[in-house]
């Protein structure tokens, strides 16, 4: 994932790997942006994803071409890597791509290893959403109760910033970059006050009201696991009671995969006419923001809005 981050010139904001799938907050940047590779940056790259023979495969091809003067060949090899990068299918191709073949190969199985193809929400930058979607993301471990708290599930962005491993330091600058500081300032993500800052944030949003809840003790009478109690949760998709942003984050949301995209309503707006110009929104369509239902989600609006199973039935 780390490496592909890297060749493929996108950032991982956070994530969150689980049993049999796993959750991404990316950042795409715009093609235009990216400085050209070159060949320089190429040979650099290469190494991230082939082996040895590869590399110089592919150099010596440079090389021949350079050498004969061949400089539509150049061109063509360094273009065919250019595409792949600032790509989110290509990133998520190769990524599961690469795991399945590694996991096949340990395993002694054949064929495919990921059930369907991966479903992406837009997400204003520097907005609530990005917040929301972010706790989402890392409380993933929390909600199916293989942890109590969100810093002891270590395959996660939020887990992994807690630790001292080789990627920590790179996970707590990723979460600074969902700070208002970052946006203001640059470079405030990557000085230690700004990990401070963050962390303190966004370990608050993580954990309000953030408490297990106790089973009814008709079955087995035990503690029920982590999350919102059953028939609170049955109030609030009902109308009845309106959940804060915290309790929703603890729930499987489905407007976190499939609700196109996500942020303040002028983002929303502006992506709905941009999705019309395209044919992806119906052109008799006057707005394109909409309020999310079954709890207080402040500011944030939705494109495509779910007017039934907001929330995915509790786990038993």
């Amino acid at each position: 994932m780390r490496k592909l981050e890297e060749f493929c010139a996108v950032r991982i904001i956070t994530y969150c790997v689980m049993g049999n799938h796993f959750h991404l907050l990316l950042e795409i940047p715009e093609r235009g942006t990216l400085p050209p590779l070159g060949e320089e940056g190429l040979l650099r790259l290469l190494p991230l994803l082939y082996d040895r023979a590869t590399v110089e495969t592919i150099a010596s091809r440079l090389e021949a071409a350079r050498k004969s003067g061949n400089e539509l060949e150049v061109k063509a090899i360094l273009d065919s890597f250019e595409a792949r990068r600032g790509d989110l299918s290509v990133f998520l191709k190769e990524l599961k791509q690469r795991f399945s073949i590694f996991m096949n190969r340990r395993l002694g199985r054949v064929g495919t290893f990921w059930e369907g193809p991966f479903r992406s929400v837009l997400v204003e930058g520097g907005s609530e959403a990005l917040h929301a979607v972010a706790a989402y993301i890392d409380l993933n471990p929390v909600r199916a109760g293989l942890v109590k708290v969100p810093e002891d599930y270590r395959w996660s962005g939020y887990g992994e910033a807690m630790g001292t491993g080789k990627w920590a330091e790179k996970s707590r600058s990723r979460l600074c970059l969902i700070q208002p500081e970052s946006l203001e300032r640059p470079g405030s993500a990557d000085d230690t006050r700004g990990w401070e800052t963050t962390l303190d944030r966004y370990r608050r949003l993580l954990y309000l009201e953030g408490r297990a809840v106790a089973g009814d003790g008709r079955e087995t009478g035990t503690l029920g696991r982590p999350g919102i109690d059953p028939d609170l949760v049955d109030e609030v998709v009902e109308g009845r009671k309106r959940m804060s942003l915290p309790e929703i984050l603890r729930r499987k949301v489905r407007y976190f995969s499939d609700g196109t995209v996500l942020g303040s309503a002028a983002f929303v707006d502006a992506a709905a006419e941009a999705l019309k110009a395209r044919g992806g929104v119906g052109r008799k369509r006057k707005t394109g923001a909409r309020k999310m239902q079954g709890g207080d989600w402040g500011p944030i609006r939705v494109l495509r809005d779910l007017k039934v199973r907001v929330f995915d039935p509790p786990l038993k």
